[in-house]
Formats: structure tokens, C-alpha cells, sequence
């Protein structure tokens, strides 16, 4: 009995600190610093901040993803549905040429960052990046309303949207 109990202690406490994981950005993530178009550096902190007052969908994705590629139709739906809404896309390109070539090559529209290291950088594990594409959805306090969706979840993407705006 007693070890069920703490079997039962140990399994609600990974999933309390899941969730706690899934309502904010760590500092550590927050700290992290992306490149942008321009070669320059910028903390996740201050992308999320130029932002304030937006509902943000933020995007991880890649120029070489297939899931990512086929994606592209819904996401420029979910952009026009939107016209107030920012969009972030934080890549995981290996190189700034590819991902530079892939925005271009997309038509892809919003604010642009390359992740160090991409998936599997520090950055890419700050966040528990483990699929690609990856949504997460900010409500216009910062709050994170939808920490992990991915590109079959489009519908409930387009209603969380309608619902924060």
C-alpha cells in the first residue's frame, strides 16, 4: 500500500510540474538568445515583448520539415483569418542560408528567428521542443493558453484564436 501511495504521490507531482511548464516560459528559455534576419541576437524574452498586448501564435518550424512544408496552406489561412494577431516563427534550420531561402520560398510572413542549435539546441530543450511544426499560443497578458499543438490540430488552433480576439 504504502508503495502505491508513493507511486501515486510521485506520478501527480511529474504531472503538476508538467503543467506548471505548459502555463509560462522558463528563465532559462526566456534568456535564450535567437538570431534574427540580420545576424543580430535577440533574448526570447524581448521577441515576446515586442509583442505585448498581441495574442502571438508562436511557430517552430523548419525549411526542411515535410509536416512543415504541407503545413504552410493552413498556417496562411490562420494568418489571413487573423489579421491581428502576430505571428513568430522560430526555426530550426541548420543554417541561416536555408532558413533564409525557406521564408523566401514559402512567402512566409511575420517575425523571424533562427533557434541555435535548432531542435535539439539549449534553446529547443528549453521549450521541449519535440515535434515540428509546433505551436504555442499567448494570450494579449503573455499568458500561454495552448503550449503544444502541432499541424493536425489546426481546428482547435483556428477556434483558440476566434476565442482570444
Amino acid at each position: 500500500m504504502k508503495k502505491l501511495l508513493c507511486l501515486l504521490a510521485a506520478f501527480a507531482l511529474n504531472i503538476s510540474c508538467t503543467n506548471a511548464q505548459d502555463k509560462q516560459f522558463s528563465d532559462e528559455a526566456l534568456g535564450h538568445k535567437l538570431t534574427d534576419g540580420n545576424g543580430n541576437e535577440i533574448a526570447f524574452k524581448d521577441i515576446l515583448k515586442k509583442h505585448e498586448g498581441k495574442t502571438v501564435v508562436i511557430e517552430a518550424w523548419a525549411s526542411w520539415c515535410s509536416d512543415c512544408v504541407k503545413n504552410m496552406p493552413k498556417l496562411k489561412e490562420l494568418q489571413a483569418q487573423n489579421p491581428n494577431v502576430a505571428f513568430v516563427f522560430l526555426s530550426a534550420d541548420k543554417t541561416p542560408e536555408a532558413w533564409k531561402v525557406g521564408i523566401e520560398k514559402h512567402a512566409i510572413t511575420g517575425d523571424h528567428y533562427l533557434m541555435p542549435g535548432g531542435m535539439k539546441g539549449d534553446f529547443g530543450k528549453a521549450i521541449n521542443l519535440d515535434w515540428i511544426p509546433r505551436y504555442i499560443i499567448l494570450d494579449k497578458t503573455g499568458k500561454i493558453k495552448l503550449y503544444r499543438a502541432i499541424e493536425t490540430d489546426h481546428e482547435k488552433v483556428s477556434n483558440l484564436l476566434k476565442e482570444l480576439n
